[in-house]
């Protein structure tokens, strides 16, 4: 039996994949993280090098350790000795076939919009790997792209840095946006992408279940 507000993904998920494709992404959605699994990894040439950015949704739904148990090659910057290497680990994936991560805030309307710290992650986004597979809860999507704009700065940020306990910013002592130009600020870049370039390129996932922050 769906929760109620599993039973507003199911209606609601449909109409943003219809949004993105206007747009010229590639967008599916499903209910069920397992289905959307299976589509994930038929989305990847077994000759693609694979890399992500950091992202809880990919840590939920597994799909870096399945892709490892499958024998794809994998550009995986937590495997790094040292911080030199984890930055050429960096570098490389942006050549690498596909490019896998999740998504700060998606608008009802089609629009992804993104914070970054290093702009790893949003380069990425941009230009560089063959293919981006965007995988997103719906708990992400909201009605516009101000709406947008404001979850990523105001939810998703002061979210993700809880996970640098080290991390001298306001929003990791207080929770909340402060606006700051801290040395350690994880909001250095602000990148949307109202359109995709090539058509296809991005692939969005969205999936019917809170999923990330």
């Amino acid at each position: 039996m769906k929760t109620i507000t599993e039973q507003r993904y199911s209606k609601l998920g449909p109409v943003v994949v219809q949004a993105l494709k206007s747009r010229s992404f590639d967008a599916w959605y499903f209910d069920e993280q397992e289905d959307a699994l299976e589509k994930i990894i038929s989305l990847i040439p077994k000759d693609h090098q694979v890399s992500w950015g950091g992202s809880g949704t990919l840590n939920e739904i597994g799909i870096k350790e399945r892709l490892a148990n499958e024998g794809y090659a994998l550009l995986d910057r937590d495997k790094a000795a040292t911080p030199e290497e984890r930055g050429e680990i960096q570098r490389l994936a942006l050549l690498c076939g596909t490019f896998l991560t999740s998504t700060n805030a998606v608008s009802e309307d089609g629009q992804l919009v993104n914070i970054d710290g290093y702009g790893n992650r949003v380069a990425a986004m941009i230009y560089g790997p063959k293919q981006v597979i965007v995988i997103a809860g719906m708990n992400k999507v909201v009605k516009t792209y101000e709406d947008a704009y404001s979850r990523a700065r105001n939810i998703a940020a002061p979210m993700n840095v809880q996970r640098f306990p080290n991390c001298k910013t306001p929003c990791q002592q207080t929770g909340t946006c402060a606006d700051c130009k801290s040395a350690d600020t994880i909001c250095s870049f602000f990148v949307t992408h109202r359109f995709c370039k090539p058509a296809g390129r991005i692939k969005v996932i969205l999936i019917g279940k809170n999923l990330g922050f």
